[in-house]
């Protein structure tokens, strides 16, 4: 009996947690906290983006392209032989 009780106590808890948790959210305070916010945010953005110096690229050509070489003769180690030499 008292184990079923307590059961009942901790989803009655739990239900008006969330409840008022639901009801904060989409009221109409925190509606206009969150949109006020969100055009402050915009509003440093704009701000800090005039702000900001413009560098000039100094990357031109700076690529330096290499031809391949068609050597593809690679020594081929066996680890084994690489233990048994004593160089």
């Amino acid at each position: 009996m008292l184990k079923e009780f307590r059961y009942l106590i901790f989803s009655i808890i739990i239900s008006i947690f969330f409840f008022f948790v639901v009801k904060y959210y989409f009221s109409d305070t925190n509606k206009k906290n969150s949109y006020r916010s969100l055009n402050n945010i915009e509003k440093k953005i704009d701000l800090y983006s005039h702000k900001l110096p413009i560098l000039e690229s100094d990357t031109k050509d700076i690529i330096q392209y290499v031809e391949k070489s068609n050597n593809n003769k690679k020594k081929k180690f066996n680890f084994w032989k690489l233990l048994e030499q004593d160089d």
